[in-house]
């Protein structure tokens, strides 16, 4: 298997169960953002097959050295558990939702869902979240930088508290990295979990109306080039009626 290129500028290089089966099965879509002079990771995995990710990575002809980012979506154990092994790795900075900083830090598994995710099977019995600190606490409305990208971020509440989306220009198009805010179809995942708030979900993918998205990229499952803002706005129009969107 190997990273899979999408366009010159991104690429998936994880991906479980829910994905292309590059990773560990229980990794999201691991996203690969070519800035030129350096490189950078949307979401981290779970953290279980790191050497799979960086391996597919150097599959596409890129140096793993270059990855300096890693810009997590959320502080579920599947998207952020990764980081800590990557940062020993790689040296990266690590980018997360200021509301949720706090709990990767210090390795909280309750706050983030992990202690009951685990306990029904979601997560093998033995994995535990290791703590990383976070470089750079994220508020909404940040732009900034890999090598001569500017990515932004937009700030989604719903899924999780502290859920943020990444919205990047490229030469093929508008970008966005949604994480587990809003999927393919317009689907979204509300989650019995802290943090999980459909109101707020509502409010935020509302928010993503009018950008224009070209390519939808999603933490989980299909991921499209083109057409992306009709899922988008399947989803807005779904919250308008006062019934919510199928989750996934």
């Amino acid at each position: 298997m190997g990273g899979v290129r999408l366009t010159p500028r991104i690429a998936v290089v994880g991906g479980g169960r829910t994905g292309l089966g590059i990773s560990h099965p229980v990794d999201p879509n691991v996203y690969l953002l070519d800035g030129g002079g350096e490189l950078a990771l949307i979401d981290a995995g779970v953290g279980l097959a790191d050497d799979a990710i960086l391996d597919n990575v150097r599959s596409l002809g890129c140096d793993a050295g270059r990855i300096r980012h890693v810009f997590v979506t959320h502080a579920h154990a599947d998207h952020v558990g990764g980081a800590a092994g990557l940062v020993d790795r790689l040296g990266a900075r690590v980018y997360l939702s200021e509301v949720e900083r706090p709990a990767v830090e210090s390795g909280d598994e309750v706050a983030i869902g992990l202690e009951k995710a685990r306990r029904i099977g979601v997560y093998p019995a033995d994995y535990r979240l290791r703590p990383c600190t976070i470089d750079v606490p994220l508020r909404g409305g940040e732009r900034l930088r890999c090598g001569d990208l500017v990515v932004r971020v937009i700030a989604t509440p719903g899924h999780s508290a502290g859920s943020v989306c990444y919205l990047v220009d490229t030469e093929d198009g508008r970008a966005l990295f949604t994480g587990d805010t809003v999927f393919h179809e317009g689907r979204i995942s509300l989650l019995v979990a802290p943090g999980s708030d459909l109101l707020a979900m509502a409010d935020s993918v509302a928010s993503l109306g009018r950008l224009g998205v070209d390519a939808l990229l999603p933490g989980h499952g299909l991921f499209c080039l083109a057409g992306g803002q009709e899922h988008i706005d399947l989803a807005i129009r779904a919250f308008d009626t006062l019934l919510p969107p199928p989750s996934r």
